[in-house]
């Protein structure tokens, strides 16, 4: 009783902290996910899903302050890409710094405005999202966030769009909330790079029309006081395609959570992500696919590497609801410890109802492998850059689900400059 009343004493404590917005078309969504929320309260560290990462600094009143970062001459992410950029300062639009959204070819609205499409969507796969597993962040993002994007795509997108999130105020705490429809037959890529805040919730609601197809590439920046807490909530029709990359460098604290239904026959759902941490770095991958029709497939691939006492957190369920017969599901986490302090804490989870499917999983932890690095040294090849040509394979399977090869060689050069700036 104690620890439940805790729980909705730590709630309050955060809202009072925030401004709440008040009226527009989202009303009756965000006072059902306020309802939600000081119903559940904020999680604790007893959670089930919260046992490996303690949220805290997610759900204190004020956050903490991150430093700002300066990345020198390094060209940020997806500099070289043809893209419209939407430029976020700290969690508020700013449209100044932002490219004409039209230019993409999709409808592009904020959260601020008038009554339109979203009002049927916004909130709805969050809540969808809260059973069976309660996500009291989520729920709070939904009922405070006063910025965001609203995309609508009702054909082939003539451009992606880039999420550019700065961080300028140490102790900013940012709370942004985006909606993507995709009408069937249409096709989408969404870009996200920048460290946003100092501290940072997100929700990301994508509804997948039959047939669309939406590509999704994420980095998470190098700010590595921040503490960030994201969500995607998604379902696909029949015939559809979800594809979703992240990749981290740094970061005291960061939770990735993806909530993903399969509702339409033959729909693909692709999740990944590439994680590099040194030292006091602590990272959480928590999947949750559904399948719920008939062939379709999902895929989870993360991969970790972690030194000086990083840590890293992988949760993923695959559940087969009865009737979703011929079944693709496939998980894999691993990790690559590069010293004896850090840890790889893993939880990997099937849960079938139907009896013709093909489900597997599988998780590991372990060092670079000595007769590899043995093979490249024989032939030469010095031990740092042998070590890098390692770690950089281990990334491989991860990395492989971008299907743009520009990105995919992009994000390799950047985690070859990462391990270069942390070889001791």
């Amino acid at each position: 009783m104690a620890l439940a009343q805790a729980k909705l004493d730590a709630a309050e404590a955060r809202l009072a902290a925030l401004e709440l917005p008040m009226g527009g078309w989202s009303a009756a969504a965000r006072a059902d996910a306020l309802a939600r929320l000081r119903a559940m309260g904020l999680p604790g560290k007893r959670d089930e899903y919260w046992r490996y990462t303690d949220p805290a600094t997610l759900t204190s009143a004020m956050p903490s302050g991150a430093a700002l970062f300066d990345a020198g001459d390094e060209a940020p992410l997806f500099d070289g890409i043809d893209r419209v950029k939407l430029v976020f300062v700290d969690g508020v639009f700013d449209a100044a710094q932002s490219d004409d959204p039209a230019a993409a070819g999709v409808e592009f609205l904020s959260v601020v405005k008038d009554i339109h499409w979203a009002q049927g969507l916004y909130g709805v796969l969050e809540s969808r999202g809260q059973t069976p597993v309660e996500r009291p962040l989520a729920a709070l993002n939904t009922a405070a966030a006063r910025d965001g994007v609203l995309i609508h795509v009702t054909g082939r997108a003539a451009k992606p769009v880039n999420l550019i999130y700065l961080h300028q105020n140490e102790t900013s705490d940012a709370i942004l909330h985006h909606v993507i429809k995709l009408d069937a037959g249409a096709e989408f890529t969404l870009l996200e790079n920048g460290p946003a805040a100092a501290r940072f919730n997100q929700v990301l609601e994508v509804e997948i029309g039959d047939g669309a197809r939406f590509h999704h590439i994420r980095a998470q920046g190098r700010d590595h006081e921040r503490r960030t807490v994201t969500h995607i909530f998604t379902r696909l029709g029949a015939e559809s395609l979800f594809k979703s990359f992240t990749l981290t460098a740094n970061g005291v604290l960061t939770r990735n959570e993806a909530v993903i239904e399969l509702t339409g026959d033959d729909a693909k759902a692709h999740v990944a992500g590439a994680a590099v941490g040194d030292g006091d770095f602590h990272h959480d991958d928590t999947v949750f696919v559904t399948h719920a029709a008939l062939r379709c497939e999902s895929r989870q691939v993360f991969k970790k590497v972690l030194k000086n006492g990083a840590v890293g957190v992988f949760q993923g369920k695959i559940l087969v609801k009865q009737g979703a017969q011929k079944t693709d599901g496939y998980q894999i986490s691993q990790s690559l410890l590069l010293d004896e302090a850090s840890q790889f804490l893993a939880k990997p989870e099937l849960e079938i109802y139907a009896d013709d499917v093909k489900c597997s999983h599988g998780s590991t932890s372990g060092a670079i492998d000595e007769t590899a690095l043995y093979y490249l040294r024989s032939r030469g090849v010095p031990l740092r850059q042998a070590q890098s040509l390692l770690v950089l394979a281990f990334l491989a399977e991860a990395i492989a689900e971008i299907e743009d090869e520009a990105i995919a060689e992009d994000i390799r050069l950047r985690l070859e400059n990462w391990l270069a700036r942390h070889e001791s």
